[in-house]
């Protein structure tokens, strides 16, 4: 078996710097610049140890975006998802414990090829499918997908776009809503990871070193969201999450 050499430390500084600043960018602008972080965490650091290294500064961005959108959260559309939520961080964190570090990079980078397909699907969405996003059994399903997928890969965030975007979301209620959610959901995760043994020191000294770069992509998000043309970003965001999902799987 082989085995890939680590990049110079200071290359994975500078390619986990990029991936905080993308953090705190897609917490309060585009969500899909998530994977691209999570691609980048799983090349430089040892997968399993990246589902926990990443979870922190995802909770820093959180604590921005739910402060700067706390009033266009729409409480009845997380109400559906909430009680599925559980269920699928159990599966995750039972996924996460048994497979090794090979399995999970791989698996990682195929959840992030669905998820860019996810995405192309609400491209050419039909009328119908906002009525299908309304229902009971669509709200169930998409709790538990992100229970898991938020789990396993920290990748959740397309799930949550594909939900809210076929329901004709607006904006900021959509922003808000999503920023609500996922902080709930990543506070409910740590007693999880950190029972996986994933929040040792290492960890959180990186979280202190790039914490106040997420802050910063955060500040830049707030700040840009208004200028960007939103589709053309999702397209750029789109086909930078593929080609760093095809890293993952053929590495």
């Amino acid at each position: 078996m082989t085995s890939t050499a680590a990049p110079p430390e200071w290359l994975a500084w500078l390619l986990l710097g990029i991936a905080a600043l993308c953090i705190g960018f897609a917490k309060t602008a585009i969500g899909g610049l998530g994977s691209l972080a999570v691609a980048i965490f799983a090349s430089v650091l040892p997968t399993r140890e990246s589902t926990g290294a990443i979870l922190l500064l995802l909770i820093v961005g959180d604590v921005v975006a739910v402060w700067h959108y706390r009033r266009d959260a729409d409480l009845t559309l997380l109400r559906r998802l909430l009680p599925s939520v559980l269920p699928g961080l159990v599966l995750g964190a039972a996924f996460l414990a048994l497979v090794d570090d090979a399995v999970l990079r791989r698996s990682i980078g195929a959840l992030l090829l669905v998820m860019a397909g996810l995405q192309i699907a609400l491209r050419f969405r039909s009328p119908s499918l906002g009525a299908v996003a309304s229902s009971r059994g669509a709200a169930m399903a998409t709790g538990a997908a992100s229970g898991f997928a938020t789990m396993t890969a920290n990748a959740a965030g397309p799930v949550m776009t594909l939900y809210l975007v076929a329901q004709g979301v607006e904006k900021r209620r959509f922003l808000g809503t999503g920023a609500l959610f996922f902080f709930g959901v990543n506070l409910c995760k740590v007693p999880f990871s950190a029972g996986l043994g994933l929040l040792g020191g290492d960890t959180l000294h990186r979280t202190v070193v790039l914490a106040p770069v997420v802050l910063v992509g955060a500040w830049a998000g707030l700040h840009l969201v208004r200028r960007l043309t939103q589709a053309r970003f999702e397209q750029a965001v789109l086909v930078a999450t593929v080609l760093s999902a095809v890293a993952l799987v053929v590495r």
